[in-house]
């Protein structure tokens, strides 16, 4: 089957479940599985491939009736999984732009996207259609309750509209972590030119036999989820949160699947766990995207669950998964570099590993558009067929992030001798300290979590105070961490983390910690994070900036 999909030059992210039985894939073989009921079908009970069809089929068929055609954009703002892949794939169905809103944008930020989205439609749950009451939405011309655009016939549905590579197929948003979420517009192609270049290709990966989707629905890590399951015939099952580690640990204990995809916020929610004692042996691969993942998540997801290996004895099962981590984000499509950990690698330090054959990457000085030596940072620049065409009404932003013929990402990266990447913030995270020295905020907080063990999660806060950059580290600790370093404290006491002021010093550069001013311990409820799981450190800066301001 695998083979017949690669060479299907019509395939592509908008039309893979029509092309499925185009090619006779057996309706009786896995559909999907989600954690909420579908049209009367349980909850954690896979419906097959035909049964899939049949649903997505009569939603299909109730958007036709309701006027959805070719390249209508429809804006999709729902709580469950399976409310938003079942509209995506209807609505590809009939060649409209699913718009796919995260479920936890608050309502005055979801209303303003779906105003500048434009679109002709607009489907939601009760739970969303309340938090946009009031709002002005700037008018789209139907509004649907997601549980009603399942009850039309899947009979009446027309045939699967035939798309070009250039056709947009989804609209999915950022993050948001900085200001209102950019639409970024996925073509038939690019969404699906990695899954074609070497997904298909390529022997299925162990661990990708049974999979639990733990991404964003609605993010386009959460289609390409999606498309690559239903390529590699592959089990799924797609959980409506992402943002609680603990209920993600209890679907895996019940679920069982072989692999796990995510993005870094859950894993380092999981990692605040106690994994050793939950029943995880079913897990040989955890896969992250967007953002790189922290090397003590890392350490402790690698820990537990197994993993087949080659011997001279054959094929044996190991204990210990692997984890495959890399950077991407929404703009990119897929990620453009990969890295796989085990118990027993040590190439950490932000290391993202080395591009896919389908990037070709560049660091670049962004004065000058030349790349910049082995061993110094530049600003990433990426060529591939996985970009996304640009931002949806807007083309200001579509080519402000363009250089030498580059799509700049905003990530701050060096490579070493050997070829190995290595990322250390986001561009507008950076602060310039003079001299040719940076304080990189990310990989500062990379330094201080592998030299704290104790600590959870970190965030760096500089500021300029009479001319000059101070910085002040927030640490969230583990439960069983002791705040004061003595037994006796209270992590919410002002100097709760005193004590840990030496520690956090080492493992800043020299450069960085000569800005040290203060470490201080938080609660995890104090971490502000945006739709997606990720700390919003603008919001943690100008917080603490304000809690902070004269001292």
């Amino acid at each position: 089957m695998r083979a017949r999909l690669a060479a299907d030059p019509e395939l592509g992210a908008g039309n893979v479940l029509p092309r499925l039985f185009a090619h006779g894939a057996d309706p009786d073989g896995p559909g999907a599985a989600f954690d909420v009921p579908v049209d009367g079908h349980p909850a954690w009970q896979e419906l097959t491939l035909g049964q899939l069809r049949d649903r997505v089929a009569a939603r299909a068929a109730w958007w036709h009736a309701h006027g959805i055609g070719p390249r209508d954009p429809v804006a999709v703002y729902v709580s469950s999984s399976a409310d938003c892949m079942l509209s995506f794939l209807a609505l590809a169905w009939l060649g409209a732009i699913p718009a796919l809103m995260n479920q936890y944008l608050p309502g005055d930020i979801a209303a303003e996207y779906v105003r500048r989205l434009r679109g002709v439609a607009l489907v939601t749950d009760a739970e969303h259609r309340a938090r946009l009451a009031g709002h002005d939405l700037g008018g789209p011309a139907v509004h649907a309750d997601a549980a009603e655009t399942g009850t039309a016939d899947p009979a009446d549905a027309p045939e699967p509209y035939r798309h070009h590579a250039d056709d947009p197929i989804a609209i999915t948003h950022s993050s948001g972590t900085t200001r209102t979420p950019a639409a970024v517009v996925h073509s038939h192609a690019s969404l699906f030119a990695a899954m074609r270049l070497f997904r298909l290709s390529a022997p299925r990966a162990r661990g990708a036999e049974r999979i639990l989707s733990a991404l964003p629905a609605a993010h386009a890590a959460g289609i390409s989820a999606l498309n690559m399951a239903l390529c590699l015939r592959s089990g799924l099952l797609f959980l409506s949160t992402q943002n609680d580690g603990a209920a993600v640990v209890r679907a895996i204990e019940r679920w069982k699947p072989s692999g796990v995809l995510g993005f870094a916020a859950t894993w380092a929610q999981m990692a605040r766990l106690d994994l050793a004692g939950r029943d995880l042996d079913s897990v040989s691969l955890w896969f992250n995207t967007g953002d790189c993942a922290h090397e003590p998540h890392i350490r402790r997801l690698v820990a537990v669950g197994s993993r087949e290996t080659v011997t001279r004895e054959g094929v044996r099962r190991l204990p210990g998964s692997s984890f495959v981590d890399g950077l991407g984000s929404t703009e990119m499509g897929h990620s453009a570099f990969h890295i796989t950990h085990t118990r027993t690698t040590g190439r950490y330090g932000r290391c993202v590993g080395v591009p896919h054959g389908f990037a070709e990457v560049a660091l670049l000085d962004t004065a000058t558009g030349r790349e910049v030596p082995v061993g110094e940072v530049g600003q990433l620049g990426l060529k591939a067929p996985t970009l996304a065409p640009g931002y949806w009404n807007d083309s200001g932003a579509t080519y402000r992030n363009r250089l030498a013929g580059y799509y700049l990402t905003g990530d701050l990266m060096y490579r070493d001798e050997e070829g190995y990447y290595y990322h250390v913030d986001r561009a507008v995270d950076a602060v310039d300290l003079g001299g040719g020295e940076w304080l990189y905020t990310a990989m500062s907080e990379e330094r201080i979590l592998a030299a704290c063990p104790d600590v959870h999660d970190c965030t760096v806060v500089s500021a300029e105070v009479d001319g000059r950059v101070v910085t002040d580290v927030l640490l969230a600790l583990h439960a069983d961490a002791d705040a004061h370093g003595d037994g006796d404290g209270d992590a919410n006491s002002a100097d709760a983390g005193r004590d840990r002021t030496a520690a956090v010093r080492g493992a800043l550069t020299a450069a960085a910690a000569a800005t040290l001013r203060n470490v201080v311990v938080i609660s995890e409820s104090d971490l502000i994070t945006g739709p997606t799981g990720k700390v919003r450190k603008f919001l943690m800066r100008q917080r603490h900036r304000a809690q902070t301001a004269g001292v």
